[in-house]
């Protein structure tokens, strides 16, 4: 019986699932692990190795979850009893690349050029709406991996087989979003830095327009948005800290009486610890003190 290139990619996932959670759960263990980055990509990765003949700024070629790469070590060796139960278990490092490595590495980027060419043949001669941000082939190039963007789920069934016909290997498909395509390109933020997400942030947590609101920052959508068009990771970071400083204060639009006047609150900066109170005759600048010392808060609306 034939066996789709669909069930046999389903099959072949569901197996790689199974040795990826007996690995998991039989670590294995190393003298030492290391920092190690691909890609000239800010982030690393910890590996381990029995060799302490490893430095910064060696080419190695590691094991991960989609096969063997070539990556470049950052961060020097440690011992590895620093780590603790709760850390995932370590890929290893298999050796140090050799001249071959490097070769077939440079090899592989002249091949996954060639391979977006297809794929974006593919996709127009299939119908498809994809968008390809990268291809990348493992350093063996038994596989080759296409990261693509797409509004909706897409049936790629058909491209996988026209794909599987031209280029004859393993071929694994990745829908993301535009976050992690921000992500995988990077860029500059407004804060003349690289992105976040394209150095140091390995998984992208919940950002909500309350942050914004929380840090009392004004609810200009094009101005709290990062590249990816989705609001910017920079509102988590100090959002904890805004609640833990607004606690106690009073709300944004309460009124209070000070030095007999009625005044509503319209702003307050809670790094520099000042209040704006306002009526139709005067504006009046407090600072936090001098608010809860002399003004007195009242009900009318």
């Amino acid at each position: 019986m034939n066996v789709t290139i669909q069930e046999q990619n389903e099959k072949e996932v569901l197996e790689n699932t199974k040795t990826e959670e007996k690995e998991g759960n039989k670590q294995q263990t190393f003298k030492y692990i290391y920092g190690v980055s691909f890609k000239k990509a800010f982030q690393t990765y910890y590996f381990g190795s029995d060799d302490d003949r490893l430095f910064v700024g060696d080419n190695v070629v590691v094991e991960t979850i989609r096969g063997l790469e070539l990556g470049l070590i950052k961060i020097e060796r440690k011992d590895s009893s620093i780590l603790d139960e709760s850390f995932p278990p370590l890929k290893p490092i298999i050796r140090r690349a050799t001249d071959e490595d490097l070769a077939k590495a440079k090899e592989n980027e002249e091949l996954a050029n060639a391979a977006a060419e297809v794929f974006v043949s593919s996709v127009n001669e299939t119908n498809l709406d994809m968008h390809l941000v990268s291809t990348e082939y493992v350093l063996d190039a038994t596989k080759v991996i296409f990261t693509y963007m797409a509004d909706d789920r897409v049936d790629f069934r058909e491209l996988l087989k026209v794909l599987a016909s031209k280029l004859h290997c393993r071929i694994e498909l990745r829908q993301i979003g535009a976050r992690d395509r921000a992500k995988a390109v990077g860029g500059l933020g407004p804060c003349g830095l690289p992105l976040c997400c394209n150095t140091f942030l390995s998984d992208f947590e919940g950002i909500s327009i309350n942050m914004a609101k929380n840090q009392l920052l004004a609810l200009n959508i094009a101005k709290l948005s990062g590249q990816c068009g989705k609001l910017s990771c920079c509102l988590k970071y100090e959002d904890s800290i805004y609640t833990e400083l607004r606690t106690g204060l009073p709300k944004i639009g309460s009124r209070c009486m000070y030095h007999d006047e009625q005044f509503k609150i319209t702003s307050m900066n809670v790094l520099s610890k000042t209040i704006k109170l306002e009526n139709k005759e005067n504006i009046v600048f407090v600072t936090f003190d001098e608010y809860f010392k002399d003004a007195t808060p009242c009900n009318v609306k």
